[in-house]
């Protein structure tokens, strides 16, 4: 399956794929505002498993003020006044099953391009009455867009871990710690990346993560985490913050 070895290796060894971009939100009758800088990390590593392939993997990401690109640790949301502790994605595990479907591509002069476009739709793990200032809805709609753009020469070469560069568009809800409640509105992430060295990952982000997220997972474990699962499951500390 080529796009394995475009989206990670097909030999197993860990790639580490990095994304920069920015976050915005509207209201129906509001924005869009530019809420976020956002940067973070995907390690991978594939395992053929039967039936296709297994694609163990981790990830971390860091919002990041719009005008300064530091990182935030408190948020003044512009929408409610409130002041917020952010809470950056540390997502363990994020796995899928690859290769019962093939995966669009399409090809552009001398590259290809492959597609992933991923619609949710699942009863949210934040109920509304168990959580009125952190969740639209008791269904979790979502959008995931990705197209990974790569050499049709190195494609049809032997070489078990082709590079690639990428760009990912999310629509989602508001995040629960953003504490909007049942407003109207929804988030865009417009981010773009690709596959590169641990070193060429910049070092505030490495520092940030640590040496667990700049490594995939060994073994595949479930089930996978969300900005939404980890909020519903963060530490009694941080309970009502």
């Amino acid at each position: 399956m080529d796009f394995i070895r475009v989206r990670a290796s097909s030999d197993g060894a860990e790639t580490i794929s990095y994304w920069t971009g920015d976050v915005y939100g509207w209201q129906d009758d509001d924005g869009p505002h530019h809420l976020f800088g956002f940067e973070g990390l995907n390690v991978a590593r594939a395992v053929e498993a039967e039936g296709g392939w297994q694609l163990l993997t981790r990830e971390a990401a860091l919002y990041l003020d719009p005008k300064t690109r530091d990182v935030l640790d408190t948020w003044a949301n512009p929408i409610t006044g409130r002041e917020v502790e952010v809470m950056h994605v540390f997502n363990d595990p994020v796995n899928q099953r690859l290769g019962a479907y093939p995966v669009p591509e399409t090809r552009l002069g001398g590259q290809i391009v492959y597609n992933v476009d991923v619609r949710l739709a699942y009863p949210s793990p934040l109920k509304v009455a168990d959580y009125p200032d952190n969740s639209a809805s008791d269904t979790y709609r979502a959008m995931e867009l990705f197209q990974f753009f790569a050499s049709a020469a190195d494609i049809e070469s032997d070489i078990p871990d082709v590079p690639c560069v990428f760009s990912w568009c999310r629509v989602s809800p508001w995040l629960p710690w953003m504490a909007m409640g049942q407003r109207a509105g929804a988030l865009v992430y417009h981010c773009r990346g690709a596959k590169v060295l641990v070193g060429d990952v910049p070092a505030r982000l490495r520092d940030r993560v640590g040496e667990h997220y700049l490594h995939a997972p060994a073994a595949w474990s479930g089930p996978n985490m969300t900005s939404w699962t980890a909020f519903r499951d963060r530490p009694a500390d941080k309970v009502g913050r």
